[in-house]
């Protein structure tokens, strides 16, 4: 008898959240998502992150090629630049801290959207809390950090061509 793929019945809800907050009735090509909506997403997040995961990140909602996602940290990343995106965030739950601005140390591109680096040097450091809204601009190094059990965070990528 076939095991049932239980990573699979985690992520159905996630999907099936994830497609309803997709769709837009009659034809509006705005993206939407209720504090509900966003809500239970957090929840299924927090729910489907494995021991030992220190990120997940999960689209909410599109509006034409612009998409809104989730991004649960439960640990912090590397040092970030994204050359050609600014981002805009607004923090959901959870409460951390941001390093922005400076230089990015011994960087390296991951890919063509994102550099990584060892490092912060100089920049600005910002405790961050529910509510808080802040925008990266391109070619920006950032880092975010956590305090307590996660920061969850909901932004958008914001192409700035020929920067």
């Amino acid at each position: 008898m076939k095991k049932p793929n239980y990573v699979a019945m985690k992520l159905l809800p996630l999907l099936l959240l994830s497609s309803a907050a997709f769709a837009q009735p009659g034809g509006d090509p705005s993206g939407y998502a209720s504090a509900g909506d966003v809500k239970a997403q957090v929840e299924a997040m927090r729910r489907t992150m494995k021991p030992g995961q220190g990120f997940m990140w999960m689209p909410l909602v599109r509006g034409g090629d612009a998409v809104a996602a989730l991004e649960y940290w439960k640990k912090p990343g590397k040092p970030a630049v994204h050359p050609d995106q600014a981002e805009y965030v607004v923090v959901i739950a959870g409460n951390g801290t941001m390093l922005s601005g400076g230089r990015l140390v011994d960087p390296v591109t991951s890919n063509p959207t994102l550099i990584e680096g060892r490092r912060i040097e100089g920049g600005t450091t910002r405790a961050l809390h529910p509510g808080d809204v802040f925008l990266i601009p391109a070619g920006t190094p950032h880092w975010f950090g956590i305090a307590g059990d996660r920061l969850v965070l909901l932004g958008t990528k914001i192409a700035q061509p020929g920067h």
